[in-house]
């Protein structure tokens, strides 16, 4: 089995001690009595739904998967009980705005409750979880009778909330999908087509189904800038807003997959189904980002979620596995081996997953503070300065979560030898789980083709070098301290590759056409290094001051952090290598010898 406690502590660290979220919180309006105790009640009650209720359904829920039959979509036993226990806490509302019947309360809170959900139970989490890109998406964009009519019923978890981008010939080239949206002449539209890869798109655990789906209007350019966004929902409503007539859309089947299989992955026809236009025409594609963006942090936030799970599950094994004996005497000499821990293979099997896991879980709450400070500060230049932040952390929070994710799945699986193989251990489930995080909402190869294509380009370069400056502000201001000294340095020398390697990226690109392609994704991966390490030089900063309290945490804190610095952050060098071999190597084999 599993094993799973919601890491408070560590949550509590980041959250009040390294990234002081009180005081950012407190000068944004609507946040002003979000004090740490407000935080901290949040996620302890999050901490026991999640371990009382959500994990004991994880292995349950993998073995049974959902049913389809007959246009239906059942959920595995227990998953409809625990998902009326998650909407009667209130939890799909947790950000929402008040006044549709959300509690209003930061992001950088609600990342942290997210992380637990998918550590306990990574298939639930994505039901109520994509429900919050429809509810931001509606907020942003929608009319105030789709917001009165629909939104009240999203944020309390009573309806579910899908994104229909997908189509058989069209995954991440979007300008080629064929749906159709022809005008009713009512304000309606008849949209007509299918869709595939519909996460949640059809379950037995709510009364009814928002779509947002992407279509073409008679009248749409060719491409991208001739997508719309419709509403389309499972029940037409009634004037009082109660779910109605029945629309033309159906579940065609669903998918059977490698993992996540207690979440249902739905093929979607929509047979002039009606619908009602979101935001403006042809504008739809921009619209779908307000979403897309929300839920690639979510899925980066997923993969943390999993190698969270997957080390606990391998510290606890590692610490009652009996193997073999410690290189320097036996550690247990009163039993017959000593346990696995002892050996440095198993160790930094263990270090290296928890000195990265802890660095991006820092990195999301970080960058979800961002996002609470790009939405609400009063001064317009510390809001844009923020979102560009966000901008840019965004495909590296999806695309190193996940990587990372699977990684330290696969790493931790391997402490368990055979036993991590097999069923009943459920590392094997965790593996499987986490696969997906890596392709779903924009593989990461797409994630990083847009940070090297695009968000560097941004402003010429403003998002870049805005956290550049910020960062070597901080270090800075960290000269002279001895003391974190083997912090500061290997992030310094990080940080000065990292520059170098934009530069020259920026100039090769200039001469060959595949030079950002072939370099993207080792750049996104000596970026995150770097991001990652300058978080544990802000963690260590608070762990160093706490030392001698008498709380052994913060030493461990400093014992995971100095792994991170001498066995992980080097890395960067070879990465830096193998992106400037520039594109010959890759292009150079004709099409025909693969």
């Amino acid at each position: 089995m599993t094993t799973y406690a919601a890491p408070l502590r560590d949550m509590r660290f980041v959250l009040h001690e390294m990234c002081k979220a009180g005081d950012t919180l407190g000068t944004l309006p609507g946040f002003e009595d979000v004090g740490a105790d407000v935080m901290d009640a949040v996620l302890e009650e999050c901490a026991k739904l999640c371990e009382d209720v959500l994990f004991p359904l994880n292995q349950t829920g993998d073995r049974e998967g959902c049913k389809f039959e007959g246009g239906k979509v059942t959920t595995p036993k227990g998953f409809r009980e625990a998902y009326r226990q998650y909407v009667e806490g209130g939890w799909c509302g947790l950000t929402a705005k008040p006044e549709f019947g959300g509690q209003g309360l930061p992001e950088a809170l609600d990342y942290l409750v997210a992380e637990m959900v998918a550590s306990a139970n990574v298939s639930f989490g994505l039901y109520p979880g994509l429900t919050q890109g429809t509810i931001l998406a509606l907020t942003a964009l929608g009319t105030d009778e789709q917001k009165t009519r629909y939104l009240p019923k999203l944020i309390s978890g009573e309806w579910q909330g899908t994104m229909c981008l997908t189509e058989s010939h069209a995954g991440s080239d979007l300008g080629l999908l064929r749906t159709k949206a022809l005008p009713n002449g009512d304000g309606s539209y008849a949209i007509t087509g299918t869709k595939i890869f519909i996460s949640a798109g059809e379950h037995d655990m709510t009364d009814n189904h928002v779509h947002l789906v992407l279509a073409r209007l008679p009248d749409a350019p060719e491409g991208s800038r001739g997508i719309s966004m419709f509403l389309v929902p499972k029940f037409l409503l009634n004037d009082d807003g109660t779910p109605g007539a029945r629309n033309a859309l159906a579940c065609g089947s669903i998918e059977h997959k490698m993992g996540m299989k207690a979440s249902v992955t739905c093929v979607m026809n929509f047979d002039s189904a009606k619908g009602w236009l979101v935001g403006e025409a042809h504008k739809g594609l921009a619209g779908m980002f307000i979403m897309m963006n929300k839920e690639r942090m979510f899925v980066g936030c997923q993969g943390i979620s999993q190698a969270e799970l997957a080390y606990q599950s391998a510290a606890a094994y590692a610490k009652d596995r009996i193997q073999g004996r410690a290189a320097d005497g036996p550690a247990r000499p009163d039993k017959a081996a000593d346990p696995i821990i002892v050996h440095p293979d198993v160790r930094a099997k263990l270090l290296f997953s928890r000195s990265v896991t802890e660095a991006l879980r820092a990195l999301g709450v970080w960058a979800h503070l961002q996002v609470d400070v790009s939405h609400k500060h009063p001064d317009a230049a510390v809001r844009q300065h923020a979102d560009d932040m966000v901008g840019l952390m965004t495909p590296i929070l999806k695309a190193a979560g996940t990587d990372y994710g699977s990684e330290i799945s696969n790493v931790c699986l391997q402490v368990l030898g055979g036993h991590g193989y097999i069923a009943e251990h459920g590392i094997e489930q965790i593996v499987r789980d986490v696969r997906i995080t890596q392709i779903y909402e924009g593989t990461n190869g797409i994630q990083a083709l847009d940070l090297v294509g695009r968000k560097l380009g941004i402003g010429n370069g403003r998002l870049f070098t805005g956290w550049v400056k910020d960062v070597e502000a901080e270090l800075a201001g960290l000269q002279g301290r001895n003391d974190l000294r083997e912090f500061v340095a290997p992030v310094e020398e990080a940080l000065g590759r990292l520059k170098a390697a934009t530069q020259w990226l920026t100039e090769a690109a200039a001469k060959d056409a595949n030079a950002r392609g072939a370099a993207a994704t080792d750049y996104l991966r000596l970026f995150a290094l770097t991001a990652l390490g300058w978080m544990w030089v802000r963690m260590a900063q608070v762990a160093l001051a706490k030392q001698g309290s008498g709380d052994p945490y913060y030493d461990t804190k400093l014992n995971v952090g100095r792994f991170y610095m001498t066995r992980v952050l080097p890395q960067v060098a070879a990465l830096d290598a193998t992106l400037r071999a520039g594109s010959q190597s890759t292009m150079a084999m004709a099409e025909a010898a693969f």
